[in-house]
């Protein structure tokens, strides 16, 4: 398996990315009323429906419902998918600033997603954390 596993080279090298635009998160019960696939993030399906994730911009031109408007920061290191502790660590730093944070833990890099509001303070919790 390819990527970090030494989570104190993990927070050192973590280098967190504000990603530019606005995310939101819908939910559907067919891939069908997407008309362009590939202008997802990313999707997950589970029993009660399909999760999309995409930039909000394009949900209000097809006209999804959504609640909540996140940032996407991403780490920029390649973390193994068998790494232990980083998303806690991560967790608990956005905890301690009254931050919830929705994780996606894709093959190359680990991907938070903060309210909007809330995405600054994040990164700043972000920095604090990969301190040495």
């Amino acid at each position: 398996m390819s990527g970090e596993k030494d989570l104190s080279v993990l927070l050192q090298n973590m280098k967190p990315v504000l990603n530019p635009g606005e995310y939101v998160f819908c939910t559907l019960e067919k891939l069908v009323q997407i008309p362009d696939v590939e202008k997802l993030l990313f999707l997950f399906r589970e029993n009660e429906g399909i999760t999309v994730v995409l930039e909000k911009s394009m949900a209000d031109q097809w006209k999804l419902e959504y609640s909540y408007i996140s940032s996407w920061i991403t780490l920029n290191i390649h973390s193994s998918l068998e790494a232990v502790g980083l998303t806690a660590a991560f967790a608990n730093a956005l905890k301690k600033e009254q931050i919830s944070c929705n994780v996606v833990a894709a093959y190359f890099h680990d991907h938070i997603f903060v309210a909007k509001g809330d995405a600054e303070k994040a990164m700043e919790a972000l920095h604090e954390l990969s301190k040495p």
